[in-house]
Protein backbone atom coordinates (compact mmCIF):
# COMPACT_ATOMS: atom_id res chain seq x y z
CA UNK A 1 0.00 0.00 0.00
CA UNK A 2 3.15 2.46 0.83
CA UNK A 3 4.54 2.44 -2.35
CA UNK A 4 1.10 2.96 -3.90
CA UNK A 5 -0.12 5.63 -1.77
CA UNK A 6 3.52 7.45 -2.79
CA UNK A 7 3.64 7.05 -6.03
CA UNK A 8 -0.05 8.36 -6.97
CA UNK A 9 0.40 11.06 -4.64
CA UNK A 10 3.70 12.30 -5.58
CA UNK A 11 1.81 12.05 -9.63
CA UNK A 12 -1.63 13.64 -8.13
CA UNK A 13 0.84 16.84 -6.66
CA UNK A 14 2.69 17.26 -9.27
CA UNK A 15 -0.34 17.78 -11.42
CA UNK A 16 -1.92 19.93 -9.27
CA UNK A 17 0.98 22.04 -8.17
CA UNK A 18 2.16 22.45 -12.09
CA UNK A 19 -1.66 23.83 -12.84
CA UNK A 20 -1.58 26.26 -9.76
CA UNK A 21 1.30 27.54 -11.37
CA UNK A 22 -0.13 28.09 -14.88
CA UNK A 23 -3.42 29.38 -12.81
CA UNK A 24 -1.07 31.68 -11.07
CA UNK A 25 0.07 33.16 -14.35
CA UNK A 26 -3.09 33.08 -15.71
CA UNK A 27 -4.61 34.94 -12.71
CA UNK A 28 -1.83 37.68 -12.59
CA UNK A 29 -2.10 38.80 -16.52
CA UNK A 30 -6.42 38.61 -15.99
CA UNK A 31 -6.87 41.17 -13.53
CA UNK A 32 -10.08 40.53 -13.09
CA UNK A 33 -9.43 36.72 -12.01
CA UNK A 34 -11.66 35.75 -14.35
CA UNK A 35 -12.05 31.80 -14.46
CA UNK A 36 -9.49 31.48 -12.22
CA UNK A 37 -12.00 29.47 -9.45
CA UNK A 38 -13.30 27.28 -12.28
CA UNK A 39 -9.76 26.45 -13.42
CA UNK A 40 -8.71 25.79 -9.93
CA UNK A 41 -11.28 23.10 -8.75
CA UNK A 42 -11.26 21.47 -12.29
CA UNK A 43 -7.68 20.92 -11.80
CA UNK A 44 -8.13 19.80 -8.37
CA UNK A 45 -10.91 17.48 -9.73
CA UNK A 46 -8.13 16.52 -12.60
CA UNK A 47 -5.45 15.93 -10.07
CA UNK A 48 -7.16 13.46 -7.37
CA UNK A 49 -8.68 11.48 -10.47
CA UNK A 50 -5.84 9.88 -9.53
CA UNK A 51 -6.89 8.98 -6.13
CA UNK A 52 -9.38 6.48 -8.12
CA UNK A 53 -7.11 5.12 -9.88
CA UNK A 54 -4.42 4.45 -6.86
CA UNK A 55 -7.38 2.69 -5.04
CA UNK A 56 -8.52 1.08 -8.13
CA UNK A 57 -4.88 -0.29 -8.68
CA UNK A 58 -4.27 -1.39 -4.55
CA UNK A 59 -7.66 -3.04 -4.92
CA UNK A 60 -7.05 -5.18 -8.50
CA UNK A 61 -3.17 -5.57 -8.46
CA UNK A 62 -2.23 -5.73 -4.81
CA UNK A 63 -5.43 -7.06 -2.69
CA UNK A 64 -6.67 -9.68 -4.75
CA UNK A 65 -9.49 -7.85 -6.42
CA UNK A 66 -11.24 -6.71 -3.09
CA UNK A 67 -10.98 -3.61 -0.74
CA UNK A 68 -12.90 -2.92 1.86
CA UNK A 69 -14.67 0.93 2.44
CA UNK A 70 -11.95 1.84 4.91
CA UNK A 71 -8.97 0.61 3.21
CA UNK A 72 -10.15 2.20 0.51
CA UNK A 73 -11.06 5.35 1.79
CA UNK A 74 -7.67 5.30 3.60
CA UNK A 75 -5.60 5.28 0.49
CA UNK A 76 -7.61 7.42 -0.96
CA UNK A 77 -7.13 9.69 2.27
CA UNK A 78 -3.17 9.60 2.04
CA UNK A 79 -2.96 9.78 -1.23
CA UNK A 80 -5.09 13.30 -1.09
CA UNK A 81 -2.78 14.02 1.95
CA UNK A 82 0.63 13.76 0.04
CA UNK A 83 -0.78 15.87 -2.98
CA UNK A 84 -2.21 18.41 -0.90
CA UNK A 85 0.85 18.65 1.19
CA UNK A 86 2.80 19.64 -2.33
CA UNK A 87 0.28 21.89 -3.48
CA UNK A 88 0.67 23.30 0.03
CA UNK A 89 4.76 23.55 -0.23
CA UNK A 90 4.35 24.77 -4.15
CA UNK A 91 2.03 27.46 -2.91
CA UNK A 92 4.38 28.98 -0.01
CA UNK A 93 7.27 28.63 -2.91
CA UNK A 94 5.27 30.55 -5.10
CA UNK A 95 3.59 33.14 -2.64
CA UNK A 96 6.91 34.21 -0.79
CA UNK A 97 9.41 34.12 -3.34
CA UNK A 98 7.16 35.18 -6.69
CA UNK A 99 3.87 36.94 -5.49
CA UNK A 100 4.52 38.93 -2.48
CA UNK A 101 1.99 41.19 -3.53
CA UNK A 102 -0.93 38.68 -3.93
CA UNK A 103 -2.90 39.68 -1.25
CA UNK A 104 -2.72 43.23 -1.93
CA UNK A 105 -3.93 42.55 -5.65
CA UNK A 106 -6.54 39.89 -4.51
CA UNK A 107 -7.67 42.42 -1.94
CA UNK A 108 -8.17 44.75 -4.43
CA UNK A 109 -10.15 42.42 -7.01
CA UNK A 110 -12.39 41.90 -3.98
CA UNK A 111 -12.86 45.85 -3.63
CA UNK A 112 -13.53 46.53 -7.02
CA UNK A 113 -15.55 43.81 -7.59
CA UNK A 114 -17.47 44.94 -4.55
CA UNK A 115 -18.47 48.13 -5.93
CA UNK A 116 -18.85 46.78 -9.54
CA UNK A 117 -21.67 44.61 -8.32
CA UNK A 118 -23.19 48.24 -6.63
CA UNK A 119 -21.98 47.69 -2.92
CA UNK A 120 -22.92 50.80 -0.27
CA UNK A 121 -20.42 52.42 0.70
CA UNK A 122 -20.69 50.82 4.48
CA UNK A 123 -20.21 47.43 2.93
CA UNK A 124 -17.32 48.20 0.72
CA UNK A 125 -16.06 49.45 3.98
CA UNK A 126 -16.46 46.55 5.72
CA UNK A 127 -14.98 44.49 3.05
CA UNK A 128 -11.53 46.56 3.06
CA UNK A 129 -11.79 45.78 7.04
CA UNK A 130 -12.01 42.45 6.51
CA UNK A 131 -9.45 42.42 3.66
CA UNK A 132 -7.15 44.04 5.89
CA UNK A 133 -7.33 41.72 8.28
CA UNK A 134 -7.53 38.86 6.15
CA UNK A 135 -3.80 40.06 4.83
CA UNK A 136 -2.36 40.60 8.49
CA UNK A 137 -3.46 36.96 9.05
CA UNK A 138 -1.95 36.11 5.88
CA UNK A 139 1.80 37.59 7.10
CA UNK A 140 1.80 34.31 9.31
CA UNK A 141 3.11 31.05 7.42
CA UNK A 142 1.03 29.11 9.96
CA UNK A 143 -2.39 30.69 8.60
CA UNK A 144 -0.67 30.46 5.04
CA UNK A 145 -0.39 26.66 5.34
CA UNK A 146 -4.20 26.28 7.23
CA UNK A 147 -6.18 28.39 4.91
CA UNK A 148 -4.14 26.81 2.05
CA UNK A 149 -5.05 23.09 3.07
CA UNK A 150 -8.34 24.08 3.62
CA UNK A 151 -8.90 24.78 -0.43
CA UNK A 152 -7.61 21.73 -1.44
CA UNK A 153 -7.63 18.89 1.42
CA UNK A 154 -11.82 18.75 1.55
CA UNK A 155 -12.02 18.06 -2.09
CA UNK A 156 -9.55 15.43 -1.68
CA UNK A 157 -11.82 13.58 0.97
CA UNK A 158 -14.86 14.12 -0.90
CA UNK A 159 -13.16 12.10 -3.94
CA UNK A 160 -11.60 9.86 -1.42
CA UNK A 161 -15.20 8.72 0.09
CA UNK A 162 -16.43 8.59 -3.39
CA UNK A 163 -13.68 6.37 -4.92
CA UNK A 164 -14.02 4.60 -1.77
CA UNK A 165 -17.89 3.81 -2.20
CA UNK A 166 -17.52 3.05 -5.54
CA UNK A 167 -14.53 0.46 -5.16
CA UNK A 168 -15.37 -1.39 -2.48
CA UNK A 169 -15.60 -4.75 -2.90
CA UNK A 170 -15.66 -7.68 -0.43
CA UNK A 171 -14.62 -11.22 -0.34
CA UNK A 172 -16.56 -13.40 -2.11
CA UNK A 173 -18.87 -15.31 0.82
CA UNK A 174 -19.57 -18.69 0.18
CA UNK A 175 -23.38 -19.20 0.10
CA UNK A 176 -25.36 -22.47 1.03
CA UNK A 177 -28.05 -23.84 -0.96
Amino acid sequence: MKRNVIVFGLISGLIIAVLMVCTTIICYNNPDYTGNMVMGYTSMILAFSLVFVGVKNLRDKHAGGFISFGRAFKTGFYITFIASTIYVIVWLIEYYLFIPDFMDKYAAHVLREARDSGASSLDISEKATEMARFKEMYKNPLFVVLITYSEILPIGIVVSLISALILKRKSKEVHSV
